[in-house]
């Protein structure tokens, strides 16, 4: 049992107000804190999981022939052969304002193919395709034969050759928020355990009286437990609610998103459900933690 029963009478001998002294307010900010650090470690997860999903198995052919003409022959034949290969699930040509519109953004300009920086510089045919999931190098092998073999100048590009290093660095970056998640957990338990040594310090003497009366380690133990448990209780849900209040605002706000690496970093129905048991875990792991902690000190007592 999380909080144990005790009888009223024995309740008296502890104070019983609550958010009283540091212990509760300390495990508001720990409880906080673990909540963000979880709430970025599952985000940036399904982040990293829905690069990989986009990455997968995605090439472009980027035709770079001078002659525009033979340029474009070359995307058409690619695109033609390429769709009637096993190995390749979809393709389909990148069109030029579509790609002239990619390159207005990196230029600053935005305005595609009326933009006379972009209309003085001649672009690449691009042709996107989806190989079929898990045919793996043998498929983009095959698939840069062919294509050497229609375009010799052409280039076959994996998108996880320059994505990937991005899925990595966010896969790190979610490990980094676990380990955050862990040292509060421990930082918490420390906290249980120096404000219970410290309630057995400070009620030494009604300790005695209870033992000479003829209590048991186990009756004192549930006694402080108890009175620990509850302000523990207190602090975690008060951290709760403040963190739960700042997701929900990061929630509304990403809730515009949806392109790009925000749409994916939504925590889904799994996430909440997650870090709403965290809270009750906290709070099981501060009651056990204490009665772990005031046993053990009892025993060394008289």
């Amino acid at each position: 049992m999380i909080i144990p029963r005790v009888p009223v009478q024995q309740r008296a001998m502890l104070a019983q107000g609550r958010l009283q002294g540091p212990t509760p307010w300390v495990l508001a900010i720990l409880m906080l804190l673990t909540l963000l650090a979880a709430a970025a470690g599952l985000s940036l997860a399904r982040s990293a999981s829905g690069i990989g999903g986009a990455i997968a198995d995605r090439v472009t052919v980027q035709i770079v022939t001078a002659n525009p003409e033979e340029r474009s022959r070359q995307a058409s034949r690619i695109r033609r052969l390429a769709a009637d290969q096993p190995y390749v699930r979809a393709v389909r040509a990148v069109p030029r304002d579509e790609v002239a519109a990619t390159l207005g953004r990196w230029f600053g300009t935005g305005n595609g193919d009326d933009d006379p920086v972009i209309a003085s510089r001649p672009l690449p045919d691009l042709v996107d395709g989806d190989l079929v999931p898990g045919s793996g190098a043998a498929a983009e092998a095959r698939l840069r034969s062919l294509v050497t073999a229609q375009a010799p100048g052409a280039r076959v590009i994996p998108h996880a050759e320059w994505l990937a290093p991005v899925a990595s660095l966010i896969r790190t970056l979610a490990w980094v928020a676990v380990g955050l998640v862990v040292l509060m957990a421990m930082a918490s338990a420390a906290v249980v355990i120096m404000t219970a040594r410290a309630a057995l310090g400070t009620h030494y003497a009604t300790i005695e009286m209870l033992h000479l009366t003829g209590a048991t380690d186990t009756q004192i133990c549930r006694l402080f437990q108890r009175r620990i448990a509850i302000d523990s209780a207190y602090g975690i849900m008060l951290g709760a609610l403040v963190a739960a209040l700042v997701l929900a605002l990061l929630a509304w706000q990403l809730a515009d998103v949806t392109a790009g690496l925000g749409a994916s970093a939504a925590l889904g129905a799994w996430g909440w459900i997650f870090l709403a048991l965290l809270p009750l875990l906290a709070i099981a792991l501060a009651a056990l933690t204490a009665r772990v902690t005031l046993l053990r000190a009892l025993k060394h007592m008289l």
